[in-house]
């Protein structure tokens, strides 16, 4: 039966009730990191379009793109270190002032220096921003409470998911009005207005002071024989995280691959649109990501308002069916349906998308606070290294493939290890003495 929870996570728990109610502030941190989010798709239009124009050829744009996932990569790999040693509320400010200034030193060199400047910058926008939504999704729990995560996950995900589509709808009109300069310091000004929100937030960002909790749930003096092992063990954190949680190792993998298959499909849809409609590509572009926004946003109300209101928490089967609807949609999208399939297939899509995205955040999150920075610095740079190396091959085989082969094959991946994640998890629980699904912090 679900738990009352607003109450303590030690209290009885309260029959045919469930009250997913978050702190009134924790509202205007989802606002704050959707003005982040909104300013993060503006800055990665113009930047893009301003990269092209100051280089002169499309090399120019995938140079920077490049560069700016491998700042993802190596901010993914840090970051569970520092949120772990460091302040997250300081850390958070500190990622979104870094993008804000990044941005202004670009918008102010002089064309001269514009390539110089922007390919480093590229570095530190992509390290900021993955540092930043690292130490943020581990803050979560702490914020709202343990069994209030999902429900903090959902409304996350649903800010983001607008901001994302207003960002990107609006970018072209936002460059095209007041110019690339303009445009990077209407970026620069959304970091700093986050940046501010967040350093005044009065909401816990970590756990408390207690004492280091092993893999296996118990807890081990931080002197003597058994130091040295967990301070090895800090040198090596993916061992640490898939020591103490297998099933995180499991989920990463089906992440990169799945970020693989999205750099296929984003890179596709502009030929799939020029083939299918050659007279006006662009607003059979725009109309699919409308009605993907669309299956997205609903994932975020499915989640809210029917599983957690009857106390089902989404966890690593919605993860793995999340991923196999997303991806199977995003095969179904390149076959030229008729366009009321070709709209349904883009709801599925985005409702795929959008339910995957609360389930593994939301599973994440169920590990202690000193493992949670680790694992999801270890999806993030799975995430980034998906895209990248996505974005180089499937742009080298669609000269030689069809968009259909390219998404099928590389959407089909992911498929078959989600069946296969699926497999192992009913075989995991069928076993004795295995823990409940929606496994605690203890996992």
């Amino acid at each position: 039966m679900p738990r009352g929870l607003t109450v303590p996570d030690t209290a009885v728990e309260a029959p045919h009730r469930v009250e997913n109610k978050l702190p009134r502030v924790f509202y205007r941190l989802a606002a704050g990191d959707a003005l982040s989010t909104y300013g993060s798709q503006l800055n990665m239009v113009a930047l893009s379009l301003f990269a092209y124009e100051a280089s002169g050829n499309a090399l120019g744009t995938a140079g920077f793109l490049v560069l700016r996932l491998t700042g993802g990569f190596s901010g993914g790999l840090v970051a569970g270190r520092l949120v772990s040693r460091l302040e997250r509320r300081r850390l958070m400010t500190t990622c979104s002032l870094a993008q804000a200034v990044a941005l202004v030193v670009v918008a102010l060199a002089p064309a001269s220096a514009r390539i110089p400047v922007l390919y480093p910058l590229a570095l530190v926008l992509g390290g900021a921003a993955a540092v930043n939504a690292v130490a943020l999704r581990t803050s979560i729990p702490e914020m709202v409470g343990s069994g209030r995560r999902a429900h903090a996950n959902s409304l996350m995900a649903t800010c983001r998911s607008t901001a994302m589509v207003m960002g990107f709808a609006s970018a072209g009109v936002v460059v095209a009005w007041s110019g690339f300069r303009a445009a990077l310091l209407i970026d620069a000004t959304s970091f700093v207005l986050y940046a501010a929100l967040v350093i005044r937030l009065p909401l816990p960002t970590r756990a408390a002071p207690v004492q280091d909790a092993e893999p296996d749930g118990s807890t081990a003096k931080p002197d003597g024989p058994a130091a040295a092992p967990k301070r090895f063990g800090q040198r090596w954190q993916a061992l640490v995280v898939l020591r103490a949680a297998p099933v995180v190792g499991a989920m990463a993998g089906i992440r990169l691959l799945d970020a693989f298959g999205s750099a296929a499909h984003n890179i596709s849809l502009p030929v799939f649109a020029n083939e299918s409609s050659p007279g006006n590509p662009a607003a059979l572009l725009g109309t699919f990501w409308a009605t993907w926004a669309i299956g997205n946003l609903s994932a975020q109300q499915l989640v809210t308002r029917l599983m957690l209101r009857r106390g089902i928490e989404p966890g690593e089967r919605g993860f793995a069916l999340g991923t196999i609807l997303m991806s199977a949609s995003f095969i179904l999208v390149f076959t030229d349906l008729p366009l009321p399939l070709f709209l349904l297939v883009a709801i599925c899509a985005g409702l795929g998308d959008g339910f995957t995205e609360i389930s593994y955040t939301t599973r994440i999150q169920a590990l202690t606070d000193d493992r949670r920075g680790q694992a999801f610095g270890i999806l993030t740079s799975a995430e980034n290294v998906g895209m990248g190396t996505g974005m180089l091959l499937s742009g080298s085989l669609l000269a030689l493939l069809s968009p259909l082969t390219v998404v099928g094959v590389s959407h089909a991946v992911p498929i078959v290890l989600a069946l296969a994640f699926l497999v192992l998890i009913a075989r995991t629980r069928r076993s004795p003495g295995d823990p409940a699904p929606n496994a605690t912090a203890s996992d």
